[in-house]
């Protein structure tokens, strides 16, 4: 393949001269090819850019992403047991890529899996999506400030810019509908989407994609993050163990044996949802994010994450209960839920159930009762499954109480917040397993609130036992292969084969 950039024209546009496809019957050889294709093609992007600073432009500059694509005339039998990683249909079939370095273990587990189960070759080329200038230069750059100025014509007249008509969720919402000669989509998510998703997640967390771990965890409470914190910093010290790294906002790296951070720079101030990275080998670590209140965080966040395809998600957040019979610091297993939530109504309309999953719910079940030292029967006295409700309006309260508690004794809800159910919904759309375990820290409907004092001697005695629950979780799920892990119950009528 040929890295040397010889400029030419096409179409009135200056670009790298075109690769022809490749065929590969190996699947590190394909990523391999991806990844040159892409360095070249950015690179080019980002070098014409920075060569404005002296030189005049001599047209429009572009340059595309690669794409993977697979052709099978086959209907060929398939494990039926395997949630992904085969096509549904014979066809032609293909997806734009970008970060291929970013996703390299990701895309090699796809590959190898479209291999063996269709035989043939994956051809490697470029696509006709043009990689816009600002993901070319990758996070953290500030491109229109570095030069853009100097210019004497907007720069989207030289160069590419992020298209939101290609950063849609149409194909992960079972909406795409390839034009004539067009190829069906082999990933649930397009190059530019991802680009996209990916400024995002630095932008919101203050940290890099490739810190992020395939194993997350979701909570609205700060104290749930100096626990994370002070664990991730214990067993750094300790020297011993299968994570390697702690990363904190403004990519705060502490190695295995290092009791601060080596590198990276702390924010002057937190972003609005700061992430924390317990790194394992393969992203096999665990990902805690302060996602904060309100079902619109919780969409925003899980919309990003979902880009980098994690393995599980679990809400861990605290709860309103709503029995009489629940007591403060109870935990809450989520099996079903009741969505007032209200901002996935477009995406995934609320009379779509979201099933409990079953290697969550286990896995989690488990969990509690090895921290608690309780099992059977006498786990009940501590934890309750049932149906949790999420709604957008924090002082429900507030307003003539008939109507909502109606609704939440008519769904038989034990437990009200305002992100489980978003969390969870947005893990059905994006065949992301998910689960919740909140803690209930008043009863509304009781008359317990969550007063100050109350709130105080209630997180100083729960909130390290509900961590250390849904560490032990999350480490129960790692443990999984990750085809036993991604449910079938996930999957539509019409898939894309990868994960």
């Amino acid at each position: 393949m040929k890295h040397r950039i010889s400029l030419h024209t096409a179409n009135g546009f200056i670009s790298p001269t075109p690769i022809e496809p490749q065929e590969f019957s190996d699947a590190a050889s394909a990523v391999e090819a991806l990844e040159a294709i892409y360095d070249r093609n950015t690179r080019f992007l980002c070098e014409a850019f920075q060569g404005l600073a002296t030189e005049t432009p001599e047209g429009r500059y572009r340059a595309y992403y690669p794409q993977i694509s697979l052709e099978t005339t086959s209907f060929g039998r398939i494990d039926s047991r395997l949630s992904y990683g085969h096509v549904v249909s014979p066809g032609r079939y293909a997806a734009t890529i970008t970060r291929p370095a970013l996703f390299r273990s990701y895309l090699t587990t796809q590959f190898e899996l479209l291999l063996r189960n269709h035989g043939g070759s994956l051809t490697i080329s470029e696509s006709d999506t043009p990689i816009p200038l600002h993901f070319a230069f990758g996070e953290g750059a500030y491109v229109e400030a570095a030069v853009a100025d100097k210019l004497d014509m907007p720069l989207r007249d030289l160069f590419d810019t992020p298209d939101l008509a290609t950063t849609d969720d149409e194909i992960v919402n079972g909406l795409y509908e390839p034009g004539p000669g067009e190829m069906l989509p082999l990933a649930p998510f397009k190059a530019q989407r991802i680009d996209y998703s990916l400024a995002r997640l630095s932008h919101y967390t203050a940290t890099a994609p490739d810190h992020f771990q395939n194993f997350v965890l979701f909570t609205n409470y700060q104290f749930y993050i100096d626990e994370f914190c002070a664990h991730a910093r214990a067993l750094m010290s300790e020297g011993n163990g299968e994570y390697e790294y702690f990363v904190e906002p403004g990519n705060l790296i502490t190695p295995l044996g290092e009791g601060s951070p080596t590198e990276g720079v702390a924010p002057l101030r937190l972003p609005q949802m700061p992430a924390y990275h317990l790194k394992r080998k393969g992203h096999g670590g665990i990902t805690m994010v302060n996602i904060g209140v309100g079902p619109s965080n919780a969409k925003t966040i899980t919309d990003h994450i979902a880009v980098l395809r994690p393995h599980a998600w679990l809400m861990l957040g605290h709860c309103a209960g709503l029995r009489n019979s629940q007591a403060l610091g109870d935990y809450v297993l989520a099996h079903a839920y009741v969505r007032e939530d209200h901002v996935l109504d477009d995406d995934l309309p609320a009379w779509v159930p979201i099933p409990a999953l079953a290697e969550v719910q286990v896995a989690v079940q488990d969990a509690v009762a090895e921290v608690t030292g309780l099992d059977g029967y006498d786990l009940k006295r501590i934890m309750r499954t049932g149906t949790v409700a999420t709604i957008d309006n924090r002082n429900w309260e507030l307003r003539d109480q008939r109507g909502p508690v109606q609704r939440l004794s008519q769904s038989r809800a034990i437990a009200l917040d305002m992100e489980s159910a978003t969390i969870a919904a947005n893990g059905f759309r994006f065949r992301v397993p998910y689960g919740t375990l909140l803690c209930v820290s008043d009863k509304p409907l009781h008359g317990e609130l969550k007063l100050p004092g109350m709130a105080s001697a209630f997180y100083k005695t729960q909130v390290n036992q509900h961590l250390k629950i849904g560490l032990l979780a999350m480490e129960k799920l790692a443990a999984m292969p990750p085809e036993r892990l991604h449910s079938r119950k996930l999957r539509s009528f019409f898939e894309t084969a990868f994960q």
